[in-house]
């Protein structure tokens, strides 16, 4: 990853996660149900560079959709970002982070952006590639052993960001010193993970997908992984560093969607599992194989005669498959 370029409200990657976050929106009353009564406070998720999202308090009167860009309060300022989710989702959202007492505190959505604000942005963003490279010749100047990842300029350009990787403690005091002489500006140095690096790279993993904590990973954890003995368990026991290790030289986020638990025996020398699909023999009659989970060893069955599903045991239903196959 020496070429970092962030996907933050730009490229494929940014259109994967608004996407995702539309489809919630359009079947927000096939999963909460219609709207009993209209929210005390209209909450607004926005997402800001740096893949950052935070909650904001709407004020305006205007109704958002998930996708504008707008300015919001930043800190003493203003910045820019794009709605992520609003309405019922963002209100859900701030109660399920325990934000909900606290929304007195929180800062104000200004207005939506405007052509002015987009062509203010555009050049913003313009500058920013300037201001990296004037980064990187001040960090050889130092001679600071830190590799820097991206840097952010608050849209009233009155802050800095600068993020970076180092594997031990770094002394940049000069170089703070040096860029806000250079820029005019407060200077923000935040160290971040290589995770966090990974996320912000506009890449694509081995398996050639856009990289999951950068599309629609909502969280990114340290060490989703304690037991470094599961990576076999879930690679089926090939324990080569390219199948469980992703760009962050981390085990892969995706592990954790097929990692077994301990004493979690594999199928491997089992009857092979019949395909999602396919109809099977059970006591109670013809059953189609609507999926298996072989984490929790069942399967569930829709039983053609009563229309109904029902989840059982993988053993069962294994049972039942070379029971029918001798005959």
């Amino acid at each position: 990853m020496s070429n970092v370029i962030c996907s933050c409200l730009l490229g494929d990657n940014a259109s994967v996660r608004l996407r995702l976050s539309q489809m919630l929106h359009n079947e927000i009353e096939a999963i909460y149900g219609a709207e009993s009564s209209e929210p005390s406070v209209d909450i607004c998720e926005v997402e800001l560079q740096g893949c950052r999202r935070e909650f904001f308090v709407n004020k305006t009167g205007e109704s958002f959709s998930v996708g504008q860009q707008v300015i919001v309060e930043s800190d003493g300022g203003f910045d820019f970002g794009i709605i992520y989710s609003a309405g019922r989702i963002a209100l859900k959202k701030l109660r399920l982070k325990g934000l909900e007492k606290n929304v007195e505190q929180l800062s104000l959505l200004l207005r939506s952006a405007d052509e002015s604000d987009e062509l203010a942005i555009s050049e913003l963003k313009k500058r920013q590639t300037e201001i990296r490279d004037l980064c990187v010749a001040k960090i050889k100047k130092h001679a600071l052993e830190l590799k820097l990842v991206g840097v952010e300029l608050r849209m009233d350009q009155q802050k800095l960001s600068v993020y970076y990787t180092a594997s031990h403690r770094v002394d940049f005091r000069l170089l703070v010193r040096d860029l806000a002489g250079e820029f005019k500006a407060r200077i923000q140095m935040v160290q971040i993970t290589t995770r966090e690096e990974a996320r912000r790279a506009n890449a694509a993993g081995p398996c050639g997908c856009l990289l999951c904590c950068s599309s629609w990973l909502q969280k990114i954890h340290a060490n989703p992984f304690a037991e470094k003995s599961h990576y076999s368990e879930a690679s089926g026991n090939e324990s080569h560093a390219f199948n469980i290790t992703g760009l962050c030289n981390r085990p892969k986020c995706c592990l954790g969607y097929s990692k077994h638990e301990k004493g979690c025996s594999h199928y491997g020398h089992s009857p092979a599992l019949p395909a999602i699909g396919t109809t099977v023999s059970t006591p109670d009659g013809p059953a189609r194989v609507e999926s298996i989970d072989t984490r929790n060893k069942t399967a569930l069955l829709l039983y053609q005669n009563s229309k109904q599903k029902r989840r059982v045991p993988l053993e069962a239903l294994l049972a039942n498959s070379s029971s029918n196959g001798n005959r």
